[in-house]
């Protein structure tokens, strides 16, 4: 059982939750990022608190400055001293840290009184609650495919994350740090990390038959085009890899997809790969979209490499790494597995960070 301590955390005070809270709990969960990544939340009766600490887990109130702004809780610990962890954050206090320090708070605690590990797990388009994760010292474990069924029916996947007793849990900040102003743009293209929305456009583009005669992966389904438009903001802050939407500027319309791929910190190295529409080549957009993602990973992350691999025919691709300061670096023999099942060579280049 565990005690019902009030924890302090900076200017944060969580205390457990008192029948009196109950109104400003039921406001501060009548929001819609609230019932879009917690649609299996039960609405708030004063005795659900009470019960959860009777059954061994714990239910507090965030408060700053004494004004009741969150909620994080415990589920009861398993046999095996196994307990979950879960938040949520009032919309007038998100974008400052709380659910991050909530969480370490809640969960120092709990490894201090008995609890052996504490899991948290975050639906991969939740970006508050990842970054919350990693910054609370959580360590990313795995996914859990279609694990919770989301109000509009569709089964959404979870990252789990995972904290042991006696471990070290430092904040992990992401090694592609998120776009200022949620996006790059020179005024004719603009770079917008990719949606769901872009899952149509997406697979019209990478079923384009000279798009497709130079693809090395399977066929992708709509399907498959959806589920990896969903995963852009987890992939991003894991540090995986960076998928954008090249956009025109002046009508807003999906010209193609760039990305850092196969990003490897210990060596400062990612993979840049992109793809246009027809309607939208020979105007100068990939040029643009490759030469502002480079400066920014340049001006923003440790990379100190960034490569790309091209088929040897494809000059259209030789020519727009020329004119974004690439260089050949060699060519890797039948590397490349084509559709038709032979092999092309690869043509590797690189740009450094001193070029």
């Amino acid at each position: 059982m565990l005690p019902r301590d009030v924890l302090s955390s900076g200017a944060l005070i969580l205390r457990p939750t008192a029948e009196g809270d109950a109104e400003a709990i039921v406001k501060m969960c009548d929001d819609p990022v609230t019932a879009r990544f917690m649609p299996f939340l039960p609405p708030y009766e004063p005795g659900q608190a009470a019960a959860l600490w009777a059954d061994g887990g714990a239910h507090h109130v965030i408060t700053e400055s004494g004004r009741a702004s969150g909620l994080v809780w415990l589920c009861p610990p398993d046999h095996w001293g196994v307990s979950g962890v879960g938040f949520l954050v009032a919309p007038w206090a998100r974008g400052g840290g709380m659910a991050a320090t909530a969480a370490r708070a809640v969960t120092d605690w709990a490894l201090d009184h008995g609890v052996r590990r504490v899991e948290l797990q975050a639906e991969v388009e939740d970006i508050g609650s990842l970054r919350a994760a990693y910054r609370a010292g959580f360590r990313e474990e795995g996914l859990r495919r279609e694990a919770k069924r989301l109000r509009d029916g569709r089964y959404a996947d979870y990252v789990l994350f995972a904290r042991l007793k006696g471990e070290p849990a430092p904040a992990v900040d992401p090694y592609l740090p998120l776009l200022e102003g949620g996006e790059l743009g020179d005024g004719v293209v603009r770079l917008v990390p990719m949606t769901p929305g872009d899952a149509a456009d997406y697979h019209r583009m990478i079923t384009e038959p000279d798009v497709a005669a130079y693809a090395v992966t399977p066929p992708v389904t709509l399907r498959d085009a959806e589920r990896r438009c969903r995963y852009t903001g987890y992939w991003w802050l894991s540090g995986q890899r960076a998928e954008l939407a090249i956009r025109d500027a002046g009508s807003g319309a999906f010209a193609g997809h760039i990305q850092l791929a196969q990003v490897v910190p210990a060596l400062g190295q990612a993979m840049i790969g992109y793809s246009l529409l027809p309607g939208f080549r020979g105007r100068g957009f990939m040029t643009r979209a490759v030469r502002l993602l480079v400066d920014w990973a340049f001006a923003r992350t440790a990379l100190h490499r960034i490569v790309a691999g091209t088929d040897p025919g494809n000059t259209a691709s030789h020519a727009v790494l020329e004119r974004t300061g690439f260089r050949r670096e060699g060519v890797h023999r039948e590397l490349l597995p084509r559709p038709d099942g032979t092999r092309a060579d690869d043509v590797h280049w690189v740009r450094l960070r001193s070029a």
